[in-house]
């Protein structure tokens, strides 16, 4: 929502904000505020987080693993460490303060986004604020939520796994597969387990925003970002200064009823394809798969390949899997799409020779996200009882976050009833958090379900694409109506987010997080680039 894929580096800055409503504190009434909290301690970046950052912003980052709780109702017991990454701003005599980001996920780790920071937000931002990326707990570098002892007993488990299981044998396999893997989860992922909602994230953001000096949260959130920014927001709504929401999540929907917000986000997935398919048509031969009915065509070689794989001239074999989930990726990234079209092409053309061009060239599959179904992503080779080093955040969050029958029985017909109303993507999204969550092994976990009017002292500034696949434009609708003081800004654009993307919305957000200047709610904008162009 980074669903497990986060496409994009975050970074903003926040600035001149005279109003005495939106100043970070400094001095001793930052300290007296921060009274008590542990001041998070800057040093040099380890080797290899440095030489993942950009040349030119080495000399500009700090690294710190900071502290937490690992149950803040006991704030004295165990600690948990947050990992953070801080680039500091251009204009130090003229800094706000610390502006957090998120990527999403859940279980995108944020640590480096700060140092991409120039592709997504206006120079103004980087000036004016240390940007600051961290991995929440359980992912990455912060103490991480991990259900197996060794790479070979993941690769087993998950090996039984179908992303997309459609026969008897597969949906058997994969719902054997999956109960093994929370019974895992339960054996060896130990306390962290029960205190991975993103309530528990909030309260460790809170601590972060004491521990760098701030009197309030400057915050840009994407995807499931949105939701931990809501939750913020709704816990602290006076220590809210700025926060920025791009790609929103419904929150009271996804935290009162995981089954019908899964059914709602397989049906934005197909919204958003068969927008795509639409706008190939309408741009004719710039795009590659617009002869004949592209609606048509796509939806021939899906019900083809559910019982029947195609083989491409150039040996690649394409299963129904691989079709539906190569498909919901690339949906992400507009960018992308000409290459999906072509790719769509060749494998139609298998199926009717007379239609394919004169052309020799065959399109490569595009590569599907990361980490597609939330599940770790397992290294594949390493020999002989080799440490497991991923982690299992996503489900981590998500099934406390999310409430589901715990009764895995219901998976194979839920995931017809949703494949009849959502034919290309109803099966995949039933196939990972009902169906894991059903078995997750934590029982009523903390969690925040609301309320979510609490009224922040600045508006909250939530952007939505109109044909966004993983969090579709009626959920940003939905984040501006529940929170108790936000404003909408649309984008007629296709893909996930938008920051980085849109000038005019790069523009408004600079001026918000700069001045506190708000956008007025209901403008429209528009993306820099719109496919097939």
């Amino acid at each position: 929502m980074l669903h497990p894929l986060a496409r994009r580096a975050l970074a903003v800055a926040l600035a001149v904000g005279t109003a005495a409503s939106g100043l970070v504190a400094t001095g001793s009434a930052a300290a007296q505020e921060t009274q008590g909290a542990t001041p998070v301690q800057w040093a040099a970046c380890p080797e290899d987080v440095l030489s993942s950052v950009p040349a030119e912003e080495r000399d500009k980052v700090s690294c710190a693993d900071h502290p937490v709780p690992l149950d803040h109702r006991e704030p004295h017991g165990e600690k948990i460490t947050i990992a953070l990454l801080k680039r500091s701003a251009d204009d130090q005599a003229n800094r706000i303060g610390s502006l957090f980001l998120n990527p999403g996920g859940p279980g995108g780790s944020g640590l480096l986004y700060p140092t991409y920071s120039g592709s997504l937000f206006q120079p103004e931002v980087l000036k004016r604020f240390d940007l600051v990326g961290f991995d929440p707990r359980g992912v990455a570098r912060s103490t991480p939520l991990r259900c197996f002892k060794t790479e070979e007993e993941a690769r087993e488990v998950f090996g039984r796994m179908a992303a997309v299981p459609v026969t008897r044998t597969e949906i058997r396999d994969t719902m054997d597969a999956t109960e093994d893997y929370t019974s895992a989860c339960a054996r060896n992922a130990g306390p962290l387990l029960r205190h991975m909602s993103t309530e528990a994230v909030a309260r460790d953001l809170d601590l972060l925003r004491q521990g760098v000096g701030d009197k309030q949260l400057n915050y840009v959130g994407f995807s499931y970002g949105t939701l931990l920014g809501a939750t913020y927001a709704a816990m602290f709504p006076s220590k809210s200064r700025a926060l920025v929401l791009d790609g929103n999540v419904d929150p009271a929907l996804r935290t009162s009823d995981g089954t019908e917000y899964d059914r709602q986000r397989a049906q934005g997935f197909e919204l958003a394809l068969d927008a795509f398919l639409k706008h190939c048509d309408a741009v004719g031969d710039k795009c590659a798969y617009s002869g004949g009915d592209p609606r048509a065509k796509f939806d021939e070689v899906r019900d083809h390949l559910r019982a029947n794989p195609i083989t491409l001239p150039g040996g690649a074999v394409v299963t129904y899997a691989t079709y539906i989930t190569s498909v919901a990726g690339v949906l992400y990234s507009p960018g992308a799409f000409q290459g999906l079209a072509e790719w769509l092409q060749d494998i139609y053309n298998v199926l009717h020779p007379d239609s394919a061009s004169s052309s020799a060239r065959i399109a490569e599959q595009p590569a599907p996200p990361p980490n597609k179904r939330g599940l770790a992503d397992v290294r594949v080779g390493v020999a002989g009882d080799a440490e497991y080093l991923a982690d299992d955040s996503y489900y981590g969050v998500n099934c406390s976050d999310k409430p589901f029958p715990k009764v895995p029985e219901r998976f194979p017909a839920v995931a017809a009833k949703w494949e009849r109303e959502s034919p290309t993507f109803g099966r995949m999204q039933a196939a990972s958090d009902l169906l894991t969550c059903a078995s997750w092994p934590v029982r009523s976990p903390d969690r925040w379900s609301g309320p979510w009017h609490r009224r922040t002292p600045n508006p909250v500034v939530v952007v939505g694409n109109y044909y966004d696949p993983a969090t579709q434009y009626k959920f940003s609708q939905r984040m501006a109506r529940q929170l108790g003081n936000a404003v909408l800004v649309s984008v007629d654009s296709f893909g996930h987010c938008i920051l980085g993307d849109s000038a005019g919305v790069d523009a408004v957000v600079a001026d918000y997080l700069v001045n506190l200047k708000a956008p007025a709610s209901g403008q429209v904008f528009q993306p820099d680039n719109q496919p097939f162009a």
